[in-house]
């Protein structure tokens, strides 16, 4: 049934949804704009790197083998001039923060890329992609720079639709008298004195941020690659940039679908320092579990605007607790060895869940229409455990594999966050609160029933040990 399911998704490059056809039958490569290390990633990078994931999930749900390439900017103006600030290298500062964005992706249980590659170690391919670009007419030497001219790609502009207002739009474009045109885009920038640099051709520089992109997409995934994804915010100068690059230099399309998500707000307003409203992933964890973020994060649609505040964050909470209750009472079911109507009932309504999910994720990865199919499953769950006592053991096998399953595409974990660990510490507080209460019950020398509290305790696997006025104890294993 699934195999007939066509995806469908929305490609920035002709703005409408396309049937998603890969380049090589059974095999999808992706490239995703990683983060610029110079300072914690923010809720906004989270959620592209979150939606990035989840499409990662589905495909290979769908049992597609896919190759995902995401990489490090670790050499940028932005670097610099923080590296500057601080008074440390620009090595030790990029070094630092790709640290903690490893960190931060791991919390998120967004799934490390299968290669992460870094701009500083491919300078000399992208030293080769300028010169081929200078030979082929599209790129120009002036004092040590080099520049990309727009005007010798008669399709720039086709991402964007930014063609003649392209100056106004450019993000990182800087009026400079040396160009042929105010928005061509620097590829090697000339090293500045206390700037890093290395050898070229024209000089001593370093690449321009755009070129660092095209050249490794293209080196680790061919030269026309599936999908493309990143923030909204990248379509224009950065993505358009790298086509132009890219097609330039082998005159075939750079990338089939481009995917780009919307913005992410934080109480109403555009997240920016200027404000004081920058939320990086760190500070959001201080307030809510990681996995609420990352359910929170995939609860509108990833082309949808999205607001972050504490309430959303709270119906976040809420929801995942629903389905993960409709999880745990499921499990919690005695089994028993015959099938009944009703097991077979549930299982084919949980099967027709599953079929509204996986349609909801081939429309364009419509996660908060999937993730009401498993709201559905969570209802069907809980009304077959009101009216029964038992389940027959691989009905109840096959309902939490299909629901985990889901969970897993979107890359929830079931129990692994803080349930379990706020039951360690619950656990841990109760036994404390016994060994203080069995201490002052041997100061009032109770013994009888302080013996009686260890001995229980030991019938438990829990073995106290006194050591003067200090208890310790320990859990015996199974095995010893």
């Amino acid at each position: 049934m699934g195999s007939k399911m066509v995806l469908k998704v929305f490609n920035t490059l002709g703005r409408k949804k396309e049937e998603f056809i890969p380049v090589n039958p059974g095999e999808v490569r992706i490239y995703v704009c990683g983060p610029t290390v110079y300072d914690y990633i923010h809720i906004g990078n989270a959620r592209a790197f979150v939606v990035a994931d989840v499409v990662r999930r589905y495909l290979r749900y769908k049992g597609f083998k896919v190759k995902y390439v995401s990489n490090i900017t670790d050499i940028d103006d932005k670097i610099i001039n923080r590296a500057r600030e601080l008074g440390i290298s620009t090595q030790e500062l990029a070094e630092t923060y790709s640290n903690a964005y490893l960190e931060d992706i791991a919390k998120l249980n967004i799934e490390r890329p299968d290669v992460m590659p870094r701009a500083t170690q491919h300078i000399p391919e992208m030293i080769e992609a300028i010169e081929r670009l200078i030979e082929k007419g599209y790129a120009y030497v002036v004092d040590g720079d080099v520049y990309f001219d727009i005007s010798k790609f008669k399709d720039y502009g086709k991402l964007s639709g930014n063609r003649a207002e392209a100056l106004e739009m450019g993000a990182r474009i800087e009026v400079n008298p040396k160009k042929k045109n105010p928005a061509d885009f620097a590829l090697w920038k000339s090293r500045k004195p206390g700037e890093p640099g290395w050898h070229s051709p024209w000089g001593k520089g370093r690449p321009g941020w755009h070129i660092e992109c095209s050249t490794m997409a293209q080196k680790y995934l061919g030269e026309t690659i599936d999908i493309h994804m990143g923030g909204k915010d990248l379509i224009f100068p950065h993505h358009e940039n790298e086509i132009a690059q890219a097609e330039a230099l082998t005159g075939k399309p750079f990338v089939k679908y481009w995917l780009h998500n919307e913005w992410l707000t934080v109480e109403g307003e555009k997240m920016s320092k200027s404000l004081g409203n920058f939320v990086t992933v760190r500070d959001a964890l201080k307030i809510c579990s990681p996995v609420v973020l990352r359910f929170f994060l995939i609860s509108a649609h990833y082309r949808s605007p999205l607001d972050f505040n504490r309430a959303a964050l709270k119906t976040a909470e809420r929801n995942l607790e629903r389905l993960v209750r409709a999880l745990e009472r499921l499990n919690s079911i005695p089994e028993r060895e015959d099938r009944t109507v009703e097991d077979e009932k549930l299982i084919l309504k949980v099967e027709a869940e599953k079929r509204k999910f996986e349609e909801a994720m081939d429309d364009d990865f419509n996660t908060p229409l999937a993730i009401s199919a498993l709201f559905s499953m969570a209802r069907l769950i809980n009304s077959y455990a009101d009216e029964n006592k038992t389940i027959e053991r691989t009905a109840k096998l096959r309902v939490l594999k299909v629901f985990v399953d889901l969970l897993g595409v979107l890359g929830v974990k079931w129990a692994a966050d803080k349930r379990e660990t706020r039951t360690d510490e619950l656990f841990k507080g109760v036994l404390e609160l016994l060994i203080d209460v069995r201490n002052e019950l041997r100061r009032m020398k109770k013994w009888e029933i302080a013996d009686h509290i260890r001995d229980e305790l030991r019938k438990m696997g829990i073995i106290l040990e006194d050591a003067g006025k200090e208890t310790k104890w320990t859990i015996k294993r199974e095995d010893a």
